[in-house]
């Protein structure tokens, strides 16, 4: 419509303008030149489209506002000057033909393109005609009809209608009536329901009642049962909470599942999750707090002090220590049950919301739902163990473990570390409150149990009558009680799945699925120890030095691949292990020497190491305690007990390394002596033991108490060999930033136990012969004889004479104990070495020597050479018999050899270098007098 009259507007326009009164103009030039113009073709030009776009964009903007826009009386108004130019009326009606062309031949385009369309609509304009029409026929027909059925009803028909009508009426009355008696007796049923603990059923019946209360709200009766309804829904509810609480002592899937429809009835599943946390918490207060409070009473014989009035803490402090480790056992269990319970429901909660999402993953609300709550819950995992954490920890501050007998202490231990392995696999927490109270409790027990072992210790040693504990042969530290853990821990290790290593919740619920509560594993009963040997001294003895035994001797049981405490089985492993550091003496089989007080040492490792296993974060002190007592157990006896008569020599044969320790022992563990007893300074010291009166060393033909000795070196030695076997399982316990320690500690101080060999049988070796009177008899002898002897000196036959003698001491020593081959050695090693050195030192204290001399020294050394070997024929070549030759050999050097021979030997002493220069005959005064001073020069160097 539009377009059409801005059409018509156009060709007005055109037909205003034509009109004109071109008469009035009375130029004949100008009427001359219109019709010139007017027979010029005004479409000329305008088939070229771009063109006629121009032609469409210089059409004014005014033309298209409205359908009331009157286009000819636009144009009509337009200003005309007073003397209008015909040339300028002409361009301007050429301008308007030429747009109304234009706009003309865009509506025919326009037309011929929607003719199909048009042709559609025209038809459906004519169906919806016809249907009209029918439409019109059917109306009419209708309202014929009901004039006819107006005309035909009687009286009759209206009264059927009437009481078909009145029934209806008395139907829907009789259904009211029922449905009203019906939500009277509801309130019997929902008792029954929720007797029966159907709260869903008794929610949902409840729900129903007052959806039909609210149809039936125009009964004056039914106002006052939907309070009763409400009052009984706000009771149920209150039902529903004391069941929830239930949940979390004693956990049941079915019960749960229908508490869960009951909250999800009531559209209050949210609300639920958050009383369920409520309810956990005051369940762990109301249960530990309820189980001290038995214990307490019970400790007091049901006095009643008015106990269940005070606070949880206060309760804990009455808690003695009898029923200590019970009560904790009972708190645990009780705590267990709870942290399960929880753990079931958050199980139960992730198997619902994977069934659920599987049905209805569309429905937003649900799945907020099921998120929050699953939110909450695993939030709800840390709240929970604080929660434990916090009642365990108060339970175990309140209390002072330091009367508490070791194992004891050891089990409390134990079912913390357990409680704390149960924390981390509840919710990955490593427990740091609890590990901090028990790492103070353990401080504060293991100072004061260590300072009392180190005085019992010394208790030992100072009664210690070192006698050889006969032990099997195969007997190593883990077969004492002690040690059982470790082959435990070993045992479980080897049965759990490394390629399949269990989460952190599987872990916690496989616990559960076994029907098991972590703490109501029984303790094992201490099983009885058999490490004594059943054979007698001599069996013993001749067990030693059997070369003939094989494994044919060793029991069945010790070939088994597992320990057996019943039965002194040992791993072969172990047994390879420990073969390869006990000292080979050449036989197959060797009984370990070891006295009652180093097994009381072992023992006492077991023990901290048992401490060090059930508490990490102080496993560096107990190891640094650990090694305080094998300190002390070894510098006791080497220096105070069996080496301490030797002393001077004792320096002169121990090497720097040795030296070394030895002093770092004395100086962080030793007392001076006069000082009995710990101080404040000096609370990590404790004073030297006294060797027992019962102990002779003064016996010569008991060797000085070899046996004594022996027992006592080996002991240390087999101490150390123990200590290196438990050095595996002492890096497992210890931080790995501490493990330097602990190897520094093995191969300074536990390596050198067996130098101390040394300084014990030393003492035996150098008491046993009376060295000072051979070389007293060795001053009478003349060495400045002028013929040369054919019979050696007589102080040789005497010196030989006492080898044999305590050859025959040290035999007769044999019978009575196991002597080992090393100690044997070591023996002889230290006579032939004292002996070489009393013929040195007998040599130098000539005034006067001849040529003759000198071969005289030659013949009594050789005399005694030959003499000697046989009593020691693993002793080859004798020790120090170079250094006898090679003093005997400088008597022969001219100055200048002698001079470098005495710069190469520092291991002659300047007394015996004096001698030497001042019998050499050869020497002038001048070349002596300078060797002297070499000598000297040499001494102060060496000091």
């Amino acid at each position: 419509m539009e377009f059409t009259k801005k059409i018509k507007s156009l060709v007005s326009l055109k037909a205003s303008r034509s009109s004109v009164d071109l008469t009035e103009v009375e130029s004949p030039e100008i009427e001359e030149q219109v019709i010139v113009r007017e027979k010029e073709p005004i479409t000329k030009g305008l088939n070229d489209p771009q063109v006629e776009q121009e032609i469409l964009n210089s059409i004014e903007a005014v033309f298209y506002s409205d359908e009331s826009f009157d286009s000819s009386e636009y144009k009509l108004k337009e200003e005309v000057p007073e003397t209008p130019d015909i040339n300028e009326i002409y361009s301007e009606k050429t301008k308007l033909v030429s747009q109304l062309h234009v706009v003309s031949k865009k509506l025919s385009a326009l037309i011929l393109q929607n003719q199909s369309a048009l042709a559609e609509e025209l038809q459906c304009v004519t169906e919806m005609q016809k249907t009209l029409e029918e439409a019109c026929a059917i109306c009419g027909q209708s309202r014929s009809l009901l004039a006819q059925t107006k005309r035909d009803f009687t009286t009759a028909s209206l009264g059927i209608l009437a009481s078909y009508r009145k029934r209806e009426q008395l139907k829907c009355l009789l259904r009211s009536l029922c449905m009203i008696k019906t939500l009277q007796e509801t309130d019997v049923r929902l008792r029954e329901l929720l007797e029966e603990e159907d709260y869903p059923g008794a929610i949902q019946l409840c729900l129903e009642c007052q959806k039909a209360a609210s149809t039936f709200k125009h009964f004056s009766c039914i106002s006052e049962l939907s309070t009763k309804l409400q009052d009984t829904l706000v009771m149920t509810e209150e039902q529903l909470d004391v069941a929830l609480s239930k949940v979390c002592s004693d956990f049941d899937r079915i019960h749960y599942e229908k508490l869960q429809e009951a909250y999800s009835l009531l559209g209050k599943t949210q609300t639920a999750v958050d009383q369920l946390l409520m309810h956990f918490a005051s369940a762990i207060h109301n249960t530990a707090f309820t189980i001290v409070l038995e214990w307490v009473e019970k400790s007091f014989e049901g006095k009643d002090k008015g106990f269940q009035k005070r606070q949880y803490s206060d309760l804990c402090k009455l808690i003695d220590s009898e029923s200590f480790s019970s009560c904790l056992v009972n708190l645990c269990k009780a705590l267990w049950r709870i942290m399960h319970s929880y753990w079931c429901i958050l199980e139960w909660h992730d198997i619902f919301n994977s069934d659920k999402k599987q049905v209805d993953e569309s429905v937003n609300s649900e799945e907020f739902n099921r998120t929050y709550i699953h939110q909450k819950l695993e939030h709800g995992l840390l709240r929970i163990w604080q929660d434990v954490q916090q009642k365990v920890k108060s339970f175990l501050l309140a209390s002072d473990m330091a009367p508490f007998k070791f194992d004891e202490f050891i089990r409390i231990l134990a079912l913390v570390q357990r409680l704390i392995d149960v924390g981390e696999d509840f919710c990955g927490s490593r427990s740091e409150d609890l590990q901090e109270s028990i790492r103070k409790q353990s401080v504060n027990y293991f100072r004061n149990y260590h300072r009392g072992f180190m005085e019992e210790l010394r208790t030992f040693l100072e009664n210690e009558s070192w006698e050889i504990c006969p032990v099997h042969s195969a007997f190593s530290a883990v077969h004492l009680q002690e040690f059982r853990f470790l082959v435990r821990s070993s045992s479980r290790s080897f049965s759990s799945s490394p390629e399949k290593p269990e989460t952190r919740r599987n872990s916690f619920l496989r616990k559960q699925a076994e029907r098991t509560n972590p703490f109501e594993e029984k303790w094992e009963e201490e099983e009885k120890e058999d490490i004594l040997s059943p054979i007698e001294s001599e069996e013993l003895e001749r067990a030693h030095y059997d070369s003939d035994s094989d494994d044919s001797e060793i029991p069945d049981e010790l070939k088994k691949d597992f320990i057996d405490e019943n039965t002194e089985d040992i791993p072969r492993k172990v047994q390879s292990k420990l073969n390869k550091k006990l000292p080979s003496s050449g036989r197959k089989k060797q009984v370990p020497i070891l006295t009652n007080t180093t097994l009381n040492v072992l023992r006492s490792f077991g023990k901290y190491m048992q401490m060090m296993s059930v508490l990490k974060p102080i496993a560096f002190d107990v190891l640094i305690c650990m090694t305080q007592l094998f300190d002390y157990y070894m510098y006791s006896v080497s220096l105070y007990f069996f080496a301490k008569e030797m002393s001077d020599l004792t320096e002169n044969i121990l090497s720097n390394k040795l030296k070394t320790t030895l002093k770092r022992i004395r100086e962080n563990l030793m007392i001076e002596e006069g000082s009995e007893t710990f101080d404040n300074r000096n609370k990590d010291k404790i004073p030297p033991p006294a060797l027992s009166t019962a102990v002779n060393l003064r016996k010569v033909e008991d060797l000085h108490g070899l046996a004594e000795r022996v027992a006592a070196a080996e002991s240390l030695v087999f101490l150390a060999e123990q200590f290196e076997l438990l050095h595996l399982h002492l890096e497992m316990l210890i931080p790995p930033t501490k493990r330097a320690f602990l190897q520094q500690f093995c191969s300074q101080t536990v390596s050198q136990a067996s130098e101390l060999r040394r300084p014990i049988y030393m003492a035996v070796a150098a008491r046993t012969i009376d060295y000072e009177q051979i070389v007293f008899l060795m001053s009478a002898v003349k060495w400045d004889v002028n013929d040369i002897m054919s019979q050696h000196s007589s102080y040789v036959d005497i010196l030989l004479r006492e080898l044999q003698v305590f050859s025959m001491r040290l035999s007769e020593v044999s019978r009575r104990i196991p002597v080992p081959k090393e100690a044997h050695d070591l023996l002889w090693e230290h006579c032939i070495r004292l002996a070489n050195h009393s013929f040195i030192e007998g040599f130098s204290q000539a005034r006067k020597c001849t040529n003759g001399g000198r071969a005289l020294m030659q013949l009594d050394y050789q005399q005694f050479v030959i003499k000697v070997e046989p009593l020691t024929p693993l002793l080859q070549p004798l020790p120090g018999k170079e250094l006898v030759e090679g003093y005997i050999k400088a008597y022969y050097m001219l100055e200048q050899n002698l001079e470098q021979w005495i710069r190469s030997h520092k291991e002659y002493t300047p007394k015996q270098l004096s001698g030497l220069v001042n019998c050499v005959p050869q020497l002038n005064k001048k070349g002596r007098q300078k060797l002297l001073s070499l000598i000297e020069e040499g001494d102060k160097l060496r000091r």
